[in-house]
């Protein structure tokens, strides 16, 4: 459902006035037109902005709560959950900082590419090395990292779903504007 063309212009005023510092660049409205365009719709979801943003200020305190709650449990549990929880810190530290990065780049630069590394790495390595550490209780979980764990799994879950919508909207956007471009060229070919 788009918005009636008098509306949109207001809204376009409106938020020219109060969202944009008029003491650094006075344009004009045909510089305007040409940088914004009529036709250029903005794709990024704000669901999926807004959930990388929150998820990058959280995941600093996931990491130090990780990092503590090792520590203290360190010499109780086996040789063997010692090796896999250190591999699994260092994997989930990595693949976020990788994914945040694709999703904002993704997202807000609307890139088909970086949005479905950032979807896949979110679904296929994130997700289920977070289910691991939630629940498999032989690497004595505590309260502290349940908890910081049930919050980056909303995240991640969050951020899949929103992605995925995401993607399929860029994907068709993408591919209206190729197909437009092709009848462009040839209606350009024409005599």
């Amino acid at each position: 459902m788009e918005l009636p063309e008098p509306i949109r212009r207001r809204l376009g005023h409106f938020s020219r006035n109060v969202f944009v510092d008029q003491s650094q660049s006075q344009q004009t409205a045909e510089q305007h037109d040409k940088f914004l365009g009529h036709n250029n719709d903005v794709i990024s979801s704000l669901p999926l902005q807004m959930s990388l943003f929150f998820n990058m200020w959280f995941f600093p305190l996931w990491w130090i709560s990780e990092v503590v709650m090792l520590h203290l449990k360190y010499t109780a549990l086996p040789d063997y959950y010692k090796f896999i929880l250190i591999t699994v810190l260092v994997l989930m530290t990595l693949i976020e900082a990788i994914r945040l990065y694709l999703g904002y780049a993704g997202n807000l630069q609307e890139k088909v590419p970086e949005l479905a590394g950032f979807w896949l790495l979110s679904l296929l390595l994130q997700f289920p090395l977070i289910l691991f550490q939630l629940f498999n209780e032989a690497i004595l979980i505590q309260p502290l990292e349940r908890g910081v764990h049930i919050v980056l799994a909303l995240f991640i879950i969050t951020q899949a779903l929103s992605g995925f919508v995401a993607l399929q909207e860029l994907v068709r956007h993408t591919e209206n504007h190729f197909h437009l471009r092709q009848f462009d060229a040839v209606q350009e070919l024409r005599p």
